[in-house]
């Protein structure tokens, strides 16, 4: 007889447990067991629960490759899903074999955990029945998990209608929902009591608009209610703001914005000029073309207008980035002039707004939706149908995808509601929302997805004072070291990726799906060294993670004061300079209504999760093996390193940089 021992960990949350019968069956390198029935008495695993049992086998079973757990119905209760962490089994020699789980087994059904060691699907060459296993497995999941064109132009998502329909497996816990539907209701109710949400008429002044922004300040937000006016936190804005992905080098002053030395000579100098200072690479410029074109829309019966600018910046000798020329629309002519700091107040201010109008428009739709959810998903529905769970990078990804396809379908049915929620707070409608995208879309490259890549080719790499780049590289090279010690772990050569098929078909999905097979993306349709699999491997972590924190977390600081951020403008344009007031600017901005469910919608996005996993930690152990718990073990060091150093840096300014933090930025996108 041979003797083994039996651990089985239930997940602590609420609901997680089952009074259903389970039971066990092993199967080893030398023979299967039998199905053994676990629970002793219909009220084993409960939350938190390690049950213990012991197994008597007629003979020594071997390795212990896979595991069946069968979960079925007892006449005493009804179903009821279980949600297991892991198994364990200590072998009569004493060693022993770990199973993560961390899945829901729902209903009454049997399934199949291989040993928790990562492998690639050439070391299961041997052995027909792990072979036939990942078969299996992958296949049910492509079944579970198929593609779908959400718009054309899109990256593709997944083909669920309704989040009712998504598997339980990628559902949000009931503590993210809870906080989920929590936020909401008490956000919205917030707005209904203090009688703004359904207010028509536009605020009188800035200290009425006060009344508006009385609740969830930050300390950042309240600077920018006090500085907003200022040309140097303007500039400031466009590199540690929430969107500081417009911000590039010019190198020639573009042909339709014709600014001369005489417009900027106020604040270049009598010793300097645009050709000496563009030669110097001083001179930056924020380009809005993406908008041009775009039908005005609707709102409450009431015109919206929109423009698409383009912004001048002088990065000073004191090394601050200041605007020094605006235009508002593309097309130059007597009546779209070119706006400069020592124009009337009024004037410059108004030009100012409407760069910022454009900046809110282009965050919420490309930064933040495009290039982090939507991309994120991708790399989600793709992990899924191509990686199994034994391949040890979907253990790697698999944190970093949590709660994405949900949280996604959310944002697009926002996006196919925009006379809702979302519709009232944007200048533009749901086509040209869509319209917007795709036009994005042509214009997303590897290199704009890689951080060190994308700020040297926007010749931004070398500016002071700028926290984005400085806490942004500390946390790719961090995410690249862990990733570059999981592959060392796992793929001894060269050869091992090219010969990975699994890896390979996840790269060409993700390439086809998100990417549309565009080739002058520039993103790779296969990896052939380890070098490429490690960048490939961090571009997508950093994307899900630090990424998107840095355009997620500053939302409620820059966007809640409307001044500095209006999300639609209700008058057009001026045409011509010395022609604007204090109540023409008020007049442009959202009424009252608008204005504060924009600032209850980007508190939401950017309100603290329920069920939070902050970067780096990995409570679903999906590494059994000792050689990549220390390559977590020494990212989680290094993030500590980087939360110190940024505390240090962050006491001698004047607004305090923590979009990525670590401790706030989380594993995936989850908010």
């Amino acid at each position: 007889m041979a003797e083994y021992t039996v651990q089985v960990v239930t997940g602590s949350a609420p609901l997680v447990w089952t009074l259903d019968s389970v039971s066990i069956t092993l199967v080893g390198s030398q023979g299967e067991g039998e199905k053994r029935r676990l629970q002793r008495s219909g009220t084993d695993t409960r939350p938190g629960d390690t049950d213990v049992y012991h197994i008597r086998e007629e003979q020594d079973l071997g390795d212990i490759l896979l595991i069946r757990l069968y979960k079925e119905p007892l006449t005493t209760s009804p179903e009821d899903n279980w949600f297991c962490n892991q198994v364990t089994v200590e072998s009569p020699t004493g060693k022993i074999y770990c199973f993560p789980c961390y899945r829901w087994i729902v209903a009454y059904l049997s399934v199949e955990l291989p040993e928790g060691t990562g492998r690639l699907v050439s070391e299961e060459n041997h052995n027909p029945l792990l072979l036939k296993w990942r078969e299996n497995e992958l296949k049910e999941r492509q079944e579970t998990y198929k593609w779908k064109v959400f718009q054309k132009g899109f990256p593709r998502c997944i083909d669920v209608d309704d989040a009712k329909e998504l598997d339980l497996n990628v559902k949000y816990s009931i503590a993210k929902f809870k906080n989920f539907v929590v936020n909401d209701n008490i956000s919205f109710l917030e707005i209904k009591l203090n009688g703004f949400s359904d207010c028509k008429e536009s605020c009188k002044s800035p200290e009425e608009l006060k009344k508006v922004f009385w609740t969830h300040k930050t300390a950042t937000s309240e600077y920018v209610s006090q500085h907003w006016r200022e040309d140097a936190f303007f500039g400031y804005m466009f590199l540690n703001g929430a969107n500081p992905k417009q911000i590039k080098k010019c190198n020639k002053i573009p042909v339709n914005f014709p600014v001369t030395d005489s417009m900027v000579a106020c604040i270049l100098g009598e010793k300097t000029n645009l050709a000496t200072e563009l030669q110097n690479g001083k001179i930056f410029i924020v380009d809005y073309k993406i908008l041009e074109g775009l039908p005005k829309s609707v709102l409450d019966s009431r015109q919206q207008y929109m423009a698409a600018p383009l912004c001048l910046f002088y990065l000073t000798p004191q090394d601050e980035m200041v605007p020094i020329a605006i235009q508002i629309n593309q097309t130059p002519g007597p009546d779209n002039p070119i706006f400069l700091p020592n124009d009337n107040e009024w004037d410059w201010l108004l030009a100012k707004m409407w760069v910022r109008n454009s900046n809110f428009l282009s965050h919420q739709a490309l930064s933040h939706l495009l290039r982090t959810h939507f991309f994120a998903e991708v790399f989600c529905i793709a992990t899924l149908r191509q990686l199994p769970m034994a391949h040890p990078l979907f253990k790697l990804l698999i944190p970093h995808l949590r709660y994405t396809l949900q949280i996604n379908m959310h944002l697009r049915g926002l996006l196919m509601n925009l006379s809702d929620t979302l519709g009232k707070n944007n200048v533009i409608g749901r086509a040209d929302y869509i319209a917007l995208i795709s036009r994005d879309m042509e214009s997303v490259t590897y290199t704009s997805m890689c951080i060190a890549d994308d700020l040297k080719s926007r010749g931004i790499d070398s500016l002071p004072n700028f926290y984005y780049r400085d806490d942004g590289l500390k946390m790719w090279s961090a995410i690249e070291s862990y990733v570059s010690g999981i592959v060392d772990c796992y793929y001894r050569s060269n050869k091992s990726i090219q010969t990975d098929p699994e890896l390979q078909a996840w790269v060409s999905e993700i390439f086809k799906e998100g990417f549309m097979e565009r080739k002058s993306s520039g993103v790779p349709s296969s990896l052939q060294t380890r070098a490429e699999l490690v960048k490939y491997l961090t571009m997508a972590i950093f994307t899900c993670s630090a990424q998107h924190a840095a355009f997620n977390n500053g939302q409620v600081d820059f966007f809640s004061w409307m001044l500095t951020s209006p999300c639609t403008m209700h008058q057009p344009p001026p045409k011509a300079k010395g022609t604007v007031t204090l109540e023409n600017i008020l007049e442009s901005l959202p009424e009252v209504g608008t204005t504060s469910t924009a600032m209850i919608t980007v508190r939401l996005q950017s309100s603290k999760p329920g069920d939070k996993r902050p970067l780096g930690t990995f409570l679903d152990e999906y590494f059994t093996e000792e050689e990549p718990k220390q390559c977590i073990k020494a990212f989680q060091e290094r993030l500590s390193q980087i939360s110190a150093e940024i505390e240090s840096r962050n006491e001698s300014l004047p607004v305090k940089y923590n979009f990525l933090h670590p401790k706030v930025i989380e594993n995936s996108v989850s908010v």
